[in-house]
């Protein structure tokens, strides 16, 4: 098991990211709660990572803190949320925000988000409640003077990809960024905006 990498980012094109780490290139998928946080393109970052070992695939998993990767092995356990469902409530609402939904009763909360339907919302919070107590508030501090801005030709598209990419549907993921004023707005802050939109 893989239990983090340490190295240069060379790609990030959410949910997916590129680790340089000695020579080798670690493609790893992760949530918007960890792209928020990533420094700019060629400095150095450690994630915290899980690997999913498939008969078709390996896949790697990275997170900007512990607690994260916590509450994804959590997920995973449940009954009915995979992995990429799982990255999709990481990348919708922070450890804290998904304590509190739970700690709340809160389904409507979990069911604005992508693949997330009433019943899962609904076992989500049962099967959930009593695991989280260590979690709550103890989010690994992070640099925030790093750069977070993803060089590409057109933030808005890559977007509504990183969007879809994440369950939401083409036409759903092109109109939420539509509301968004994108000028001058990197792909990570279009894309905190547009899921800060989908859960109110």
């Amino acid at each position: 098991m893989i239990g983090f990498l340490h190295g240069k980012l060379i790609n990030k094109s959410p949910p997916q990211l590129l680790l340089d780490v000695h020579g080798v290139g670690y493609e790893i998928e992760a949530p918007m709660t960890t792209f928020y946080d990533l420094p700019a393109l060629g400095e150095e970052v450690k994630l915290h990572t899980h690997l999913v070992v498939r008969e078709d695939a390996h896949i790697l998993f990275g997170f900007a803190s512990e607690t994260e990767r916590m509450l994804f092995r959590i997920l995973i356990k449940v009954n009915g949320v995979g992995p990429k469902l799982a990255l999709t409530i990481l990348s919708g609402q922070s450890v804290d925000e998904f304590y509190r939904c739970v700690n709340d009763n809160d389904v409507k909360a979990l069911v604005r988000l992508p693949g997330v339907g009433q019943k899962t919302a609904e076992r989500l919070i049962i099967e959930m409640r009593g695991r989280l107590p260590e979690l709550s508030g103890s989010n690994v501090s992070r640099d925030k003077s790093a750069s977070s801005e993803i060089i590409v030709n057109s933030p808005k598209q890559e977007a509504v990809s990183a969007l879809c990419a994440l369950g939401y549907k083409p036409q759903d993921a092109a109109r939420m960024v539509q509301s968004i004023a994108t000028e001058d707005k990197s792909c990570e802050d279009i894309i905190r905006l547009a899921l800060r939109g989908a859960v109110r």
